[in-house]
């Protein structure tokens, strides 16, 4: 007869992997194909799953012993033929049905599983004691991991059990993102360069758990005081974080799913710094940031990706943070690349509440914010832009609101006259006063009443364009001008009703409660129709100025309306009191100018 012991050994152990991997609290997918840090099996925890089912049964150890090693022991002539049969219960309640081990080696087990979830239960108290004793272990990770790679350079099985330990040090860090007010302490200790210095990790999956770590710490739902964040950026951008976040994003390749993670984050962490202007300037001008974005957002795909999207979106953002940005890209031809990436849609939309139409969204965001500098005027009108707008106006969907919202940015300012004369030139009126003519939305009618303004203001005098675009105000016995009244009526009507309860309020508040609500009053008026009937009264203006018969329709309709020229006064002087006299630019001193001397006219 065989050894009983034999029969109900305990089963071998798995074996731990010996691919080495990393994981990532963040990661899309596990899919990637590079090399991975997991954590090796806990020979502990193996043993419990063996010896312990789901429902915490210590049966299941005897029985699977006892199939695995039927045929290992003895054969089946060496048994007896009552050997399977179930036992007796004894005393005890049967030897087998307790799992193989004794009442007092059954209490040793229960306690060490009690401490255990104890010690799991009992969270570890984040403070500076507890930073310090991190941060320790932390360096260590770094030297061991170091030192290893250096001992087997062309024997990775051997260093990665450092390397995995460093990965752990790495993601314990983002827990600071509840505690800010270690950021000081994390800097002092100097992990924090520690931490940025492995951007530069031979290992890319060590600097993506970087990149998400630094992620996490400057998200902008950290509640941290500035003091606290100024600590953390200015840290990290002394050990060349901005340089080294930029040459991570060349080695990264978003054929893999790891390397396309490490991509988002790298470009979350510039988002979250480009909140800070300056940062946001140092980021464009000391690395090469904006080649990337500009190289990334030609990369043609479909469907249209994440990072895609999100190249667009940062590159939004830093333009509209910083005029120095705008003109920085303007030196890379972007406004050509712009036009071709918006060129496909001036017929077709986008996938609706996709990737794809937030892509042509920040697309067009970019350029609206670039035709703003002079110098983005000057290349929009070279590429085209005049005309692939105005096409857009005429068959676009989509992107008909976002062409016309351009073309009033691309229009104004006295810097630069081109964009106008080019709107008459490529035919631009009979589209824009079509437009006009017809029942539109409050955000339509602003922009076209803006274009308007900005062309009876810049075009040259006696030129052509400017005659013709004088010409639509007067043909069709003045359809035009009664256009612009009936608009000017509604606006008034509405304004009328927020002034009424702006008084009210004023009637119950204090002197300085009346300070403080000067800017939201102010704000309130502008949307009920303020800012329309400035337009509108600008372009009436100029109509009195230029056309004699113009000035005659414009007064018999006023009148019609109980209303003489002194309303259209009125709100030039309003239009100047708001500019005040502090802090102008040239466009602005200039506006003042012009309306000062319009007021005589009228």
């Amino acid at each position: 007869m065989a050894d009983i012991d034999s029969l109900f050994k305990k089963p071998a152990l798995p074996g731990s992997s010996s691919s080495p991997s990393h994981s990532s609290s963040s990661s899309i997918s596990n899919s990637s194909k590079k090399r991975k840090l997991v954590p090796s099996h806990d020979p502990v925890a193996a043993y419990k799953s063996a010896r312990i089912d789901s429902a915490g049964s210590k049966a299941a150890h005897a029985a699977d012993a006892s199939d695995d090693d039927d045929s290992a022991a003895a054969g089946p002539s060496s048994l007896p033929s009552d050997f399977f049969d179930a036992p007796a219960e004894d005393e005890e309640g049967g030897r087998f049905f307790g799992g193989g081990v004794s009442e007092r080696q059954a209490e040793i087990l229960d306690f060490m599983d009690e401490h255990e979830k104890e010690i799991v239960a009992e969270p570890e108290t984040v403070n500076a004691a507890w930073l310090r004793k991190k941060a320790l272990g932390f360096e260590k990770s770094i030297n061991k991991n170091a030192e290893m790679r250096g001992k087997f350079e062309d024997e990775p099985h051997k260093f990665m059990a450092s390397e995995e330990d460093l990965d752990v040090e790495i993601k314990a860090f983002s827990i600071l993102s509840e505690h800010p007010e270690l950021f000081e302490e994390f800097r002092k200790l100097g992990s924090l360069g520690s931490l940025v210095k492995l951007l530069a990790h031979e290992n890319t999956d060590i600097a993506i758990d970087v990149v998400e770590v630094i992620s996490e710490l400057t998200d902008d739902e950290v509640e941290a005081e500035p003091e606290q964040w100024n600590a953390l950026v200015d840290g990290m951008v002394e050990e060349s974080l901005l340089e080294m976040l930029s040459q991570n994003l060349s080695r990264l390749n978003e054929g893999n799913e790891s390397d396309r993670t490490g991509v988002y984050h790298t470009l979350s962490v510039f988002e979250n710094l480009a909140s800070q202007p300056s940062l946001a300037e140092t980021m464009v001008k000391e690395t090469d940031l904006f080649p990337w974005l500009l190289k990334r957002i030609q990369i043609r795909e479909s469907p249209l990706s994440q990072n895609k999207q999100y190249a667009a979106e940062l590159l939004a953002i830093l333009l509209q943070t910083s005029q120095a940005n705008r003109k920085r890209i303007t030196e890379l031809d972007a406004v050509d690349l712009f036009l071709q990436l918006l060129s496909p849609y001036r017929k077709r939309d986008p996938v609706k509440g996709g990737d794809e139409e937030e892509f042509v969204e920040n697309i067009f965001d970019c350029i609206t914010c670039v035709v703003d500098e002079s110098e983005g005027k000057q290349k929009f009108v070279e590429a085209e832009g005049v005309e692939l707008a105005l096409i857009m106006l005429r068959e676009g969907k989509m992107s008909k609101a976002r062409a016309l919202r351009l073309l009033d940015h691309a229009v104004s300012s006295v810097q630069d006259v081109s964009v106008a004369i080019q709107v008459v030139e490529a035919a631009g009126l009979k589209t824009l006063f079509g437009m006009f003519m017809k029942k539109q939305d409050s955000r339509t009618i602003e922009h076209l009443l803006g274009i308007f303004a900005s062309l009876l203001r810049l075009l040259p005098s006696d030129s052509a364009p400017r005659i013709r675009t004088l010409g639509k105000f007067v043909e069709n016995d003045y359809a035009k001008i009664v256009r612009l009244l009936q608009i000017r009526h509604d606006y008034a009507t509405r304004l009328d009703k927020v002034e009424k309860e702006i008084d009210e309020q004023k009637k119950g508040a204090s002197k300085k409660d009346r300070e403080e609500m000067e800017e939201e009053w102010l704000s309130k008026r502008l949307d009920a129709g303020l800012f329309g009937i400035q337009m509108i009264d600008l372009i009436l203006a100029w109509l009195c100025v230029e056309d004699d018969g113009a000035k005659k329709a414009i007064e018999d309709l006023l009148e019609k309306q109980e209303l003489g020229m002194q309303s259209i006064r009125k709100t030039l002087e309003e239009s100047i009191a708001l500019m005040g006299d502090d802090d102008l630019d040239a466009d602005q001193v200039e506006t003042k100018d012009m309306l000062t001397a319009l007021i005589d006219y009228v």
